[in-house]
């Protein structure tokens, strides 16, 4: 190999090192939803569910993408004996919310239908055996436009098209 053809080869290698460094070299953020009240994959407090206050754990949220208009939640049990039950229902959440506080509705937010016909939060209440509750979040591209009658599946026909990005949290809980 001729001493341009080596130069050549090799500018070529750094210049892909280099792009591929700074590449890498960016941040790269995942979105990501916590509580610090349970584990990803472990039980969920009893105050939380129908044999406590039956009242949301607060939940955290972080990597949103910037580009995000909105954010939407669904929090359903996919162990039901008669199918998936939908325990709540929630869009329109400000991107910027880093946190959901215990018992509470991010301003501006609105809720949807859950199983059990209501627009709020239902706590895990299995009638036996272990279930899990699955809080997934979204990014989304826009803000909805949606009526409080809403459900979990018209609430993700809705989203189609329009996920940036998504995460979840799983907790379990016991009869």
């Amino acid at each position: 190999m001729n001493r341009v053809n080596k130069t050549g080869l090799l500018l070529f290698f750094m210049l892909f090192v280099l792009g591929i460094s700074s590449l890498y070299g960016k941040e790269v953020r995942k979105m990501n939803l916590t509580s610090p009240d349970f584990q990803n994959g472990k039980p969920i407090p009893v105050k939380f569910s129908c044999k406590g206050d039956d009242v949301n754990p607060p939940l955290v949220i972080e990597g949103v993408p910037a580009e995000a208009k909105s954010l939407a939640l669904i929090m359903d049990d996919p162990d039901a004996p008669a199918g998936t039950w939908v325990h709540w229902v929630m869009w329109n959440v400000d991107p910027a919310t880093s946190q959901i506080a215990r018992a509470s509705v991010p301003a501006g937010a609105q809720q949807g239908t859950n199983s059990w016909k209501r627009n709020n939060y239902g706590g895990p209440c299995p009638p036996s055996g272990t279930h899990r509750y699955f809080f997934k979040l979204y990014a989304l591209k826009e803000r909805l436009n949606l009526p409080h009658s809403t459900t979990s599946k018209e609430l993700e026909h809705a989203m189609q098209g329009k996920v940036l990005a998504s995460c979840e949290l799983m907790g379990t809980f016991s009869h």
